[in-house]
């Protein structure tokens, strides 16, 4: 099935992406800074003309924190067991050109998590043959999400704060002012990434102030060291000892995790989000037209 051209829209907290997309390729692209958080809730009809302005008067689907409850309109959550079928079974219609897709939920003995946007991107990699059906997958970020696929589906997933809690310490605290230094994955990145496997995490990072006090570490490694614990720890929880993991990853996130990961005896499979998410957002757009 032929799929009509259409906008796709990655809207999330901080940033928007929209795509005009033909064919299943992206024929022109926008960016903007204007993420949900930054958007007024009566804005996103203004918003989303001038895109159309800019693309195309077409069909729109969008995705990510666009469906929160901070975002244009709620788009409820479907629980896994799910695959891109159903995702596209469950879109909120804004009106009968333009619609939002629903996140994912996991639960289970009690725990919950949640996910917007990512969910398109990490499926879409299955259908665009970058990830097997069967595989674990990650997807760095502010927050970061790891998903167990299962024949093609959304099993398990669950998010870990580690980009956040690392703009936290570089932000305030007793550690900011040894954390101004950019992160590199070097061996002070590794160092720190065997320290956060013992996932003694709150000691650990104490240990990074006790080190610029003794003189122990430069401060200019002090920001890579410290990255490499929150994310040693992130990756050692997920993979034990060993194992593949295929990031949908770009750039110094993508670097850092497969660092970490192969650190950790792991193997990193890196593919790139864009194409996934192109990938993902058309076939829900074939499926829902």
């Amino acid at each position: 099935m032929v799929v009509s051209p259409f906008i796709a829209i990655d809207w999330g907290t901080t940033n928007r992406r929209a795509y005009r997309v033909e064919d299943g390729r992206i024929a022109a692209t926008l960016r903007s800074p204007q993420g949900v958080s930054t958007t007024p809730a009566d804005a996103y009809a203004q918003e989303l003309a001038a895109i159309r302005a800019e693309l195309g008067d077409l069909p729109v689907l969008m995705a990510g924190m666009v469906g929160s409850t901070i975002g244009w309109r709620v788009a409820p959550y479907v629980a896994v067991p799910a695959d891109i079928a159903d995702i596209a079974a469950q879109l909120t219609w804004i009106d009968d050109r333009t619609a939002i897709v629903p996140g994912l939920s996991f639960t289970r003995s009690g725990h919950g998590d949640v996910m917007r946007g990512e969910e398109v991107q990490l499926l879409g990699a299955a259908l665009a043959g970058q990830v097997p059906a069967d595989a674990l997958l990650c997807q760095p970020g502010t927050h970061c999400k790891w998903v167990e696929l299962t024949g093609g589906k959304v099993t398990a997933f669950t998010t870990a704060m580690t980009g956040e809690l690392f703009a936290l310490l570089k932000g305030g605290g007793v550690l900011a002012p040894q954390l101004a230094a950019p992160v590199a994955a070097g061996e002070a990145f590794r160092e720190g990434v065997r320290e956060g496997a013992k996932r003694d995490l709150a000691a650990s990072l104490f240990g990074i102030r006790a080190a610029h006090v003794l003189g122990l570490r430069d401060d200019a490694d002090a920001a890579s060291y410290a990255s490499g614990v929150l994310i040693g720890s992130d990756v050692a929880a997920r993979i034990g000892d060993g194992r593949d993991v295929h990031l949908v990853a770009d750039g110094d996130l993508a670097t850092l995790y497969a660092t970490a990961i192969e650190t950790l005896n792991g193997r990193a499979l890196v593919s790139g989000c864009e194409a996934a998410f192109i990938a993902g957002i058309t076939q829900i757009r074939k499926l829902s037209a």
